[in-house]
């Protein structure tokens, strides 16, 4: 079957907010424009006046934004197009079909087994969630018309923490887990500093950093979904991190 009868086909999907194992990842850029996009570019324009006056500090920059997507013995196979931020802020009101949100979660965890993870600033579109050092995917993460799915992780991780993946020893294997046709894939990356070093580490580097978008940093030590105010892409995967002993 063609990823394009795949589009809207999720019923061989895993479960949602299950964590299963990925084994490859294939993710083209078309040229072009989304389908939602076009089909939304009014609707999408009149929301995006509504966010930015509630949130002037927003930024309409281009993202990497999957249009069809399949999910099939551990392989994860999309297409996608470089869309506006504000047509996507539209679509994740709504998550309608003929689209979906992909992203990756370098898992950073210390010496002592805590994971370390960032707080959102106020005035970014996720104020004050906590989740791994990430971000979308734009048109510095295109290698060959494809996603680079790990040069993602390692920018965006050093941007809002400092940290360099490369000091880090990564798990073999990349695991993902959806929910409202939001996925994420994720790789366990492996430090040789404590909790506590970590976020000494990353509290420096915000203190000289531009990136602003990060205000905090926590160590994360259970399962517990009340522990902090994460984001819910974070709940499977701590609840299988701390769960199995990983």
């Amino acid at each position: 079957m063609s990823i394009s009868e795949l589009q809207n086909d999720m019923a061989g999907w895993p479960p949602e907010n299950s964590v299963f194992p990925v084994s490859h990842i294939d993710l083209a850029v078309l040229p072009g424009e989304h389908p939602f996009h076009l089909s939304e570019l009014e609707a999408a324009r009149e929301n995006w006046a509504r966010e930015i006056a509630a949130n002037p500090a927003l930024f309409d920059g281009r993202m990497i934004f999957q249009h069809r997507l399949s999910i099939a013995d551990g392989v994860v196979k999309g297409e996608a197009y470089v869309t506006p931020f504000s047509t996507f802020l539209w679509w994740r009101k709504q998550r309608e079909p003929g689209g979906f949100h992909l992203f990756a979660f370098a898992v950073a965890v210390s010496s002592d087994g805590a994971i370390i993870a960032i707080r959102m600033a106020p005035h970014t579109a996720n104020p004050g969630q906590i989740y791994c050092a990430a971000g979308s995917m734009d048109e510095h993460d295109i290698v060959d018309g494809h996603c680079d799915v790990e040069g993602n992780m390692r920018r965006e991780v050093l941007e809002e923490t400092g940290l360099d993946l490369n000091d880090a020893v990564a798990d073999p294997a990349y695991y993902g887990t959806h929910m409202n046709r939001s996925v994420t894939v994720f790789r366990v990356f492996r430090f040789p500093w404590t909790a506590e070093d970590m976020l000494r580490r990353i509290e420096a580097h915000m203190l000289v950093s531009e990136e602003d978008e990060v205000d905090g940093v926590v160590a994360i030590r259970s399962a517990d979904p009340t522990a902090h105010h994460y984001s819910v892409a974070m709940l499977p995967i701590l609840a299988w991190f701390f769960g199995t002993g990983k």
